[in-house]
């Protein structure tokens, strides 16, 4: 622990000496940044784990500051049969440790940003290695990982680690910008960048030397930067260890603020992927995927599934952000190959609490291997969902009824299995400023 607490120290002051470094990275909107305030989240409800229901009480409060945020994730549950606390919740000190959600400064983006903790979308780069990765897939499997992003203008790098503890999932990013100099419009932002990604676990097991490694190239060039447009183009190229090698082409556009009703962000990209390899391989389904045992004392690493693409394809990606009168949030993107069954991997996402004076609605919903329009609307284990529909009390107390679809890991034969939960939950959600 106190590694842990060493490291993030220096992280975050190697934040204000460098707070006045260059223009940030491209790369799309900053999904995660919020209004530069406090919010004090908390709930109480009803919920069912591995067969068992329990009462709990959620306190998520999130302080702003400036930069500097702060989020915490006090969760009790307790048995509606003895009216105890959960004791899983609570037999490691990591536990406790994990009560801090995250610590953060900056946003994705900007010149120097840093997060401890939960990592919900943690994207390298154009995301062709890594995109929409969480340590957050299992309630359960929670970890405390590290997110370190610095932008000095004529070089730079982004980083990130799954897992303090263990340093399981590592990968990082460094760029050049050999004209920034040069005062040159347009040219002067060309950028050249390397990533390198590894898993050094998969199983989890220290005695076993099944490592995964991926690596990458690319390049990028903003076009447009004026206040309200900004517009780019990029390529990428990247290979696995052992296994095949990929390409991608992209161009991405951004709209800010657009008379106060509308800011969109987008890039469509074309993919080339060669034999046994597939483009976003640490996406927000890896956590689970990474390794899965097969109930007999082995398992089947994600890595493996490789061999069974046996011929070159290509596809495109899609991904979408958009705010609309400053109260709905929009998130999505989509991908899919073009002769390979069941590739489809759909990323949606929508908020809209402020909209409606009495209610409350927000959704999520992550899916793998769709093949059609019937894949999109099945719920299995190949789907992470929750959508919530609220009563507003009060503006700041809301009644909302959960419906949450996930994984649970089932000890008696170590696989991951579908959950399915309806949580009824009282929330309060009050923001303040610092």
């Amino acid at each position: 622990m106190k590694k842990i607490s060493v490291v993030a120290v220096i992280f975050i002051l190697m934040g204000v000496l460098l707070s006045s470094a260059a223009n940030a990275q491209f790369g799309l909107m900053n999904l995660d940044r919020k209004a530069q305030e406090g919010l004090f989240n908390g709930g109480i409800g009803l919920t069912t784990i591995e067969g068992e229901s329990y009462f709990t009480i959620n306190i998520r409060p999130e302080i702003a500051f400036g930069k500097w945020g702060l989020g915490l994730n006090v969760n009790l549950l307790y048995s509606t049969k003895t009216g105890h606390i959960r004791s899983k919740d609570w037999n490691e000190k990591y536990d406790y440790l994990r009560m801090i959600r995250y610590i953060r400064y900056g946003w994705k983006g900007d010149k120097f940003y840093t997060r401890v903790g939960a990592l919900d979308a943690a994207r390298l780069g154009h995301g062709f290695i890594m995109n929409h990765y969480t340590n957050q897939a299992s309630y359960d499997g929670r970890k405390i990982g590290l997110a370190l992003d610095v932008d000095m203008g004529m070089f730079g790098f982004e980083s990130m680690t799954s897992n303090l503890a263990r340093l399981e999932i590592i990968g990082g990013r460094g760029y050049f910008r050999p004209l920034y100099h040069s005062g040159i419009p347009i040219l002067k932002n060309l950028a050249f960048g390397g990533t390198y990604v590894t898993d050094t676990n998969p199983d989890d097991n220290r005695n076993t030397k099944d490592a995964v490694v991926e690596y990458g190239a690319d390049v990028e060039l903003p076009l447009i930067n004026w206040p309200i447009l900004w517009a780019g183009v990029y390529a990428d190229y990247a290979k696995i260890k052992d296994y095949g090698s990929g390409k991608s082409v992209g161009i991405g556009f951004r709209v800010k603020n657009l008379l106060g009703l509308l800011s969109l962000d987008a890039r469509l990209e074309r993919h080339f992927l060669g034999k046994r390899f597939v483009a976003n391989y640490f996406d927000a389904f890896y956590q689970i995927y990474r390794y899965l045992p097969d109930g007999a004392g082995s398992g089947i690493p994600k890595v493996a599934s490789l061999d069974a693409i046996t011929t070159e394809t290509k596809g495109i990606y899609g991904a979408l952000y958009g705010r609309i009168l400053g109260t709905i949030e929009l998130t999505g993107s989509f991908q899919h190959l073009d002769a390979r069954p069941k590739s489809g991997l759909l990323h949606l996402g929508a908020d809209a609490t402020k909209i409606i004076p009495v209610l409350a609605l927000h959704a999520a919903y992550d899916k793998m291997g769709i093949e059609n329009v019937k894949d999109v609307f099945t719920l299995d284990n190949r789907s992470i969902a929750r959508v919530g529909v609220g009563y507003k009390v009060k503006p700041y107390l809301i009644v909302y009824m959960d419906y949450i679809w996930s994984f649970v890991l089932d000890e008696k034969d170590n696989l991951y299995k579908p959950q399915e939960r309806i949580e009824p939950r009282i929330t309060f959600n009050y923001p303040f400023s610092l």
